[in-house]
């Protein structure tokens, strides 16, 4: 069996390699070529699976090991009974991870005011169980599920006025609730003032130039963008307007990536009907924990400081507004880093990895901490 596996999914080599002979590749410009021989392909979300790459090929599986499906054409799969699969909430901690550290710098007072989120599946579901755990006030739109299903749904135009809008929805087209294009400034001119829209779901999901637009004649709106439209030639001045700007890694910490990869091992196993016989644990690094340091009273934003000490957000913007400044100053294609910066990501480790620090916290603080994951 011949294996082809996008080379930036980590231990693929360790996971498909005993089901047969794995080659890798980058991901993003896959050709027929090289799958004219392949029978299982692995990809990631930047390569479209459709009927121009495997019209020639004997491809019989098609694993993706991240969340979304938007870049597989699953009818034509199906057409061409070709089994597929998904690493459905393989990294959702990782992203609602991603959301609170990302609020707890753009909004420090997070915890007293109001989120809406805008698609409530396997990260938004997360997010949401997490906020109502804490006793955030809460909206949810999403047209695929009812109250029985989520107790504080509501509609699109409630959510919008939340003061928070996380938007963790999936890409479609078609359909009877289509996302491509659903915010955009018609309905950016309905959220507050001094809102916040973060996005970690799929670019373009939100018109980028109407809110780009929107941040230049509301000054106290504020966005944070982790996906963007027509990556990875991502648009630098909509860039440049929002408040934290990231490439495509709120779903990048260490134990999601491999979560994805064991996902789509065990799925490839059973289509070939055999027993998986190696798991995430033996993968990742013995399970040792890093405590938090302790923080000055003084300080004003205590949950900021702490979850800053797990996850660096800031340095995420930071290398990203870098990157892309300086391609664009030598005449570079801005792409290429994109891509880099992904490919080359540092290892992000989620927060039960991380125990709380020594001494006493401010009221309420070590139970917040506790919530969000840590020991």
């Amino acid at each position: 069996m011949k294996i082809l596996a996008d080379q930036n999914i980590p231990h693929s080599e360790t996971f498909f390699g005993q089901l047969g002979q794995v080659v890798q590749a980058p991901g993003r410009n896959l050709t027929p070529e090289q799958v004219s021989d392949i029978d299982a392909l692995i990809v990631r979300s930047v390569t479209q699976v459709d009927a121009s790459l495997l019209a020639n090929s004997p491809v019989k599986f098609v694993g993706t090991c991240t969340i979304g499906t938007d870049h597989l054409d699953i009818p034509y799969l199906n057409q061409r009974q070709i089994s597929w699969a998904s690493a459905q909430g393989c990294n959702a901690n990782s992203v609602v991870e991603y959301v609170f550290t990302a609020l707890a710098h753009v909004r420090p007072n997070w915890l007293n005011l109001s989120v809406g989120i805008i698609g409530c599946g396997n990260v938004g579901g997360h997010l949401y169980r997490k906020l109502r755990q804490l006793g955030v006030t809460v909206r949810v739109y999403d047209p695929f599920l009812n109250a029985n299903d989520v107790p504080d749904l509501t509609t699109l135009e409630q959510v919008l006025k939340a003061d928070i809008v996380c938007v963790h929805t999936p890409l479609t087209r078609g359909g009877p609730h289509p996302t491509l294009g659903l915010l955009g400034a018609a309905e950016l001119a309905t959220m507050q003032t001094n809102a916040v829209l973060l996005n970690a779901g799929r670019g373009e999901v939100i018109d980028g130039a109407a809110l780009a637009a929107h941040l230049d004649a509301q000054p106290e709106f504020s966005a944070v963008l982790d996906v963007w439209e027509n990556e990875p030639n991502i648009d630098t001045a909509l860039m440049q307007r929002v408040s934290i700007a990231t490439p495509h890694i709120a779903g990048y910490s260490y134990d999601g990536k491999i979560a994805g990869t064991e996902m789509i091992y065990q799925a490839l196993c059973a289509h070939l009907g055999i027993e998986p016989q190696i798991t995430a644990q033996q993968v990742l690094p013995a399970n040792s924990t890093v405590q938090l340091c302790a923080i000055e009273t003084t300080n004003a934003y205590p949950l900021a400081a702490l979850l800053g000490q797990a996850y660096n957000i800031l340095n995420d913007d930071h290398t990203l507004r870098t990157a892309l400044s300086q391609a664009a100053e030598q005449g570079r294609p801005l792409g290429p880093e994109f891509d880099a910066l992904r490919k080359n990501y540092p290892q992000r480790r989620e927060w039960h990895h991380f125990t709380q620090p020594a001494g006493k916290l401010a009221d309420g603080l070590s139970q917040v901490l506790t919530t969000l994951g840590f020991k």
